[in-house]
């Protein structure tokens, strides 16, 4: 096609396109060229850098020129054309002022602390914000487009709050609401919401919304703080232990129902002192179920400690477990032990089949009688503490290796509590990444978005050796060498041996499912959460569905979307 004739093409498809020669000068404008610049028939002869350096050559990286104030300009593949004078190029480019200021936007509103939600006139999600990503635990694409009333469910008998101001047309301010997501998660917020009204018509409208539970973590702080002021007035020398756990539930990031089921269980053994041993690979957060089982405790007010049982030699372990008196050994001082210092809350031994067999059987005495007795001395002294445990090895395992007496495994299995590797919960990958992200974002100094769709193809196949420490060290990785600027994690980021995967190439190459809004990886996830539970249900369509939260009729279009063969999929379980 001749230039020219695609100069008026373009430019009746609002693209604008210039002809600069070799000096950069500009010979040749199309009508569309002279309105977005605002510069009608006063281009030519203008060098390109007078108009928009960003489009001069030389610039890799820049696509947007700020021509005006308030007015951009974004930069776009010129087409192959013919007749195009000697050592002169195309510069091709659109109206990119609603692109940038929604970047803009979205950025700031990104780095508000508050959680904003944003609907359509029809109650469709239309924008999470970070802040509500993090307290609702769901990936914005998961839900995007979606009616509200789908997603959240109040339950404290009132009506969701956008959808009450976009029908009565007036805004609620500071109200405190109770919801649960379509994930399980339990939300109590204090939110003010308001109407977008433009001519007179709603376009939609937004609540901005506040965790009570952290308002109300700041209140018990006032109060705390207050008491303290009393009792020093008063000359009480009163001390709270400052030995406490960090994490509470709340931090548990999740959507899968493998993580909800164990966070249930962990909920309901945290009401007793039952004696609990968590199971799990290297790196799936035990330490992290440990805490928060004690902060949702009776004993949540005590102490909170946690000794590595590997990191430390078996004599030295003995001593701080049990204190020291004076003269037990060269140079040994009067010392108390975890044991005692814990008194009253939670020891967790972290790595228990790492300690030596000996050493274990010294523990079934504390933990039957309650009683310890120092090394080198001869009082019993009464504790109270609640022991928790972590073990990276099934724990029969560890008793036909030797490595845990089945006796010690009886006192401190009374609950045994198992929690999945990464690998047999994929569907948690993108929100724990976007989590990873918002963290990263405030330790390196970021302003980094989320992960590409191909990065997340290569997230979902790999297999994680190393669960969810691992997923939080590669973002961590990508963040530091990501480019300046750079806003989206993209595979050539990654650590090598994630791209490298032998299952990445199968992965990639497969067809994308055909149909649908979703990207073929995002429907390969969907496909294999509903096939997970068809066989969890035995290929019950009413019941998955429940599961799945959706109506009987959109799963069976899914199943006959994806066509999945149910009979087929119970005969062959995943191994």
């Amino acid at each position: 096609m001749d230039y020219r004739e695609a100069m008026q093409m373009l430019s009746q498809c609002g693209l604008g396109v210039l002809v600069a020669d070799a000096d950069e000068r500009i010979i040749e404008a199309n009508d569309a060229a002279e309105q977005l610049l605002q510069d009608e028939g006063k281009l030519e002869g203008c060098l390109l850098a007078d108009i928009a350096p960003a489009f001069c050559r030389g610039q890799e990286g820049q696509t947007y020129a700020n021509t005006a104030f308030g007015e951009y300009r974004r930069l776009c593949p010129a087409p192959t054309v013919e007749g195009l004078p000697a050592d002169c190029r195309l510069v091709v480019f659109r109206d990119a002022t609603n692109d940038v200021c929604h970047e803009v936007l979205m950025h700031a509103i990104n780095q508000v602390s508050e959680s904003v939600i944003i609907c359509d006139a029809d109650n469709r999600i239309w924008l999470l914000n970070d802040a509500a990503v993090k307290m609702d635990s769901i990936v914005t694409q998961d839900v995007v487009g979606e009616n509200i009333a789908n997603v959240y469910r109040p339950q404290d008998g009132k009506e969701l709050l956008v959808p009450q101001v976009i029908a009565d047309r007036r805004p609620l301010l500071n109200v405190r609401q109770y919801y649960s997501t379509r994930y399980g998660k339990n939300v109590d917020i204090v939110a003010s919401s308001f109407p977008v009204i433009q001519d007179r018509q709603v376009l939609g409208g937004f609540s901005i919304m506040e965790d009570w539970s952290a308002i109300d973590s700041l209140h018990k702080q006032i109060i705390d703080l207050q008491q303290k002021l009393v009792e020093r007035s008063e000359g009480r020398q009163k001390t709270k232990s400052a030995l406490s756990a960090k994490y509470t539930f709340a931090d548990i990031i999740y959507i899968s129902k493998a993580v909800s089921s164990v966070v249930a269980q962990c909920r309901q053994v945290a009401k007793t002192d039952s004696s609990v041993m968590i199971y799990g690979e290297t790196g799936t957060g035990k330490e992290l179920f440990a805490q928060s089982i004690h902060n949702a405790s009776p004993r949540s007010d005590g102490p909170f400690l946690a000794i590595n049982c590997a990191a430390i030699p078996e004599n030295l372990l003995e001593s701080l477990l049990f204190g020291t008196e004076k003269g037990a050994y060269t140079g040994a001082e009067r010392r108390a032990g975890l044991f005692e210092q814990a008194d009253g809350g939670t020891l967790l031994l972290d790595e228990i089949n790492s300690m030596n067999i000996n050493l274990q059987s010294k523990l079934l005495r504390v933990l039957q009688d309650g009683v310890i007795r120092r090394v080198g001395g001869m009082n019993e002294i009464q504790v109270d503490v609640r022991v928790l445990s972590n073990i990276n090895m099934p724990p029969y395992e560890a008793i036909e290796k030797g490595r845990l007496r089945r006796d010690l495994f009886y006192r401190l299995g009374v609950v045994n509590i198992n929690v999945p590797p990464l690998r047999e919960r994929r569907e948690d990958i993108p929100l724990l990444a976007k989590h990873f992200i918002l963290q990263c974002n405030q330790k390196l100094v970021r302003a980094v978005r989320d992960i590409d769709e191909q990065t997340l193809a290569r997230f979902t196949a790999y297999d994680w050796p190393g669960n969810v420490r691992e997923l939080q060290h590669a973002i961590e990785h990508a963040m530091n060498i990501l480019p300046d600027g750079a806003a989206v994690i993209t595979p050539e980021y990654l650590p090598a041996h994630i791209t490298a995967y032998p299952g990445n190439a199968f992965r990639t190459s497969r067809p994308v499912p055909e149909g649908g809004s979703l990207s073929g990886t995002m429907q390969e996830m969907e496909c294999r959460a509903i096939c997970k539970v068809l066989r969890e249900n035995g290929g019950n369509i009413s019941e998955s569905a429940r599961v799945l939260q959706m109506s009987r009729q959109r799963l069976q279009y899914r199943i006959k979307r994806y066509k999945i063969n149910i009979d087929a999929l119970l005969d062959n379980p995943p191994r």
